[in-house]
């Protein structure tokens, strides 16, 4: 088994409850972060054994972490199992999780926001005990 050092692990766990803070997997953040940390490209096999995780596990992570753009292939000479390095730009990966996932969120708010529209123009219900909030003001302020 290839050891690996102690504060590497240590990074790797914290990555790792950060990136799950964010929706992620623990252990999409600890495989990213040993590879961060790694002098050179790793195999699958090297990850799995360095992480303590299955060979199906380490698929199915750098396969999301290749999605999100946080890892890639690399090339090795000499070699004929596939490697995989870590992004080292940050905010790359950062950027594309904006792009792609908080963006959604916004997207829905906005077409929550347009199907109540289409309902003040078709008329405002009265508050509980009260008057009815004018249209305008209404409109206006979804618009904002």
């Amino acid at each position: 088994m290839t050891r690996i050092d102690p504060a590497v692990i240590k990074i790797a766990d914290a990555v790792g409850a950060l990136i799950e803070g964010w929706g992620f997997k623990r252990n999409m953040g600890r495989m990213w972060a040993v590879l961060y940390l790694e002098e050179g490209p790793l195999s699958a096999a090297d990850l799995g054994e360095r992480l303590g995780l299955s060979t199906g596990s380490v698929s199915m992570l750098l396969t999301e972490l290749q999605q999100w753009g946080a890892v890639k292939k690399a090339w090795v000479v000499g070699e004929r199992r596939e490697h995989y390095e870590a992004e080292t730009n940050i905010w790359k990966p950062v950027s594309r999780v904006f792009a792609e996932r908080e963006l959604q969120w916004i997207k829905t708010a906005l077409d929550a926001f347009e199907t109540a529209g289409r309902q003040l123009e078709k008329g405002t219900a009265a508050r509980p005990g009260g008057r009815a909030p004018t249209r305008s003001r209404i409109t206006g302020r979804i618009g904002r």
